[in-house]
């Protein structure tokens, strides 16, 4: 229990986004709303604790900026293939559910890569093996299994800009990106 105590100081900028977001949802910043943000969060920090991520984590600028604008122009444009398939006049094309085994050992970019793929629209993570390193994915419109191929190719390349834009060189190394 004091180590949970002690890592709030350490945690001040996961407390700050916080009480920011808190503001945000009760509509504005007032004295009762940055107390209330302030009060909740280090009960919420205190109680479920994050594990601890900085020795993974290194942020490249110019690839982040590389990693969010593809993954903005990936889901813009996979939104536009899940918009067609509902409204075109053919029958709905089949799914599938593959497995995708991650370059990464990581827990954090294994979330972090599962979280991106689920945002894309047309594709839900269904499983993660931890164990493995292996997304299951239900994927829409991957009818052979070509379309399965480059589904899984996407979710790989996916990984491969998170970890270019975010993870430390032993991580990269690892994954076999050095």
């Amino acid at each position: 229990m004091k180590r949970r105590f002690l890592d709030l100081p350490k945690n001040w900028v996961g407390l700050l986004v916080s009480v920011i977001f808190w503001c945000m949802l009760w509509g504005g910043v007032d004295a009762k709303n940055v107390l209330g943000g302030i009060l909740a969060a280090t009960i919420v920090f205190v109680l479920f604790p994050m594990p601890p991520t900085g020795h993974e984590i290194t942020i490249r600028p110019l690839r982040f900026v590389y990693f969010v604008g593809v993954f903005l122009f990936d889901m813009v444009k996979s939104a536009i293939e899940v918009a067609w398939y509902s409204i075109r006049p053919a029958p709905q094309p089949l799914n599938s559910v593959i497995a995708v085994k991650l370059r990464s050992r990581s827990d954090l970019f294994l979330t972090g890569t599962g979280m991106l793929s689920t945002l894309i629209p047309g594709s839900v993570v269904v499983e993660a093996q931890r164990a493995t390193g292996t997304l299951f994915l239900h994927v829409i419109g991957a009818e052979d299994e070509e379309q399965a191929e480059q589904a899984r190719q996407r979710v790989l390349e996916q990984e491969e800009r998170l970890l270019w834009a975010m993870a430390r060189r032993e991580i990269l190394e690892e994954a076999g990106l050095r």
